[in-house]
């Protein structure tokens, strides 16, 4: 089985009781790492997570895993918050913090340049539009990010 196909399963098995637990499961990452498989669970709540909540939600979906067995070999379960500068992964997230700066790398050359930053003025179905420092506007496809963080401003 594929690591994608892995993180689906995964996902599916413990979206409900995260959401039970009052935290959103943000996202699900598997990787190989030194012979054994990594399985990264990345949450949210309102108001930030907190060690404390990673520390539950881990001994809860260690315990769904021990009991599904979804993984074929020993892994390392890590359990954390997206943090300040987290991934920007989809349409939703960019919508969701619509009005916050974020950094953008594309694949493809856009107006001339691969790397953008500005405030998330629209997200669409199809591509975000950033207002940059000067009033520039620039909407990217979705199809050409290859990269995309939220710009923590201190």
């Amino acid at each position: 089985m594929d690591t994608r196909e892995l993180e689906r399963r995964v996902r599916e098995m413990i979206e409900p009781v995260v959401s039970s637990l009052g935290v959103e499961l943000d996202y699900v990452e598997v990787s190989k790492m030194r012979g054994r498989l990594l399985v990264r669970i990345f949450i949210d709540k309102e108001g930030g997570v907190t060690v404390d909540d990673c520390e539950y939600v881990s001994r809860e979906i260690e315990a769904i895993l021990d009991v599904e067995d979804p993984i074929p070999s020993s892994y390392v379960l890590e359990v954390s918050s997206p943090g300040l500068d987290r991934p920007l992964r989809n349409p939703d997230d960019f919508k969701r913090f619509s009005g916050r700066t974020a950094r953008i790398i594309t694949k493809a050359p856009l107006q001339n340049q691969t790397f953008f930053v500005g405030d998330i003025e629209t997200a669409g179905d199809e591509e975000v539009v950033l207002l940059m420092d000067g009033g520039k506007r620039v909407a990217i496809p979705y199809s050409i990010i290859s990269r995309a963080r939220l710009e923590v401003n201190i």
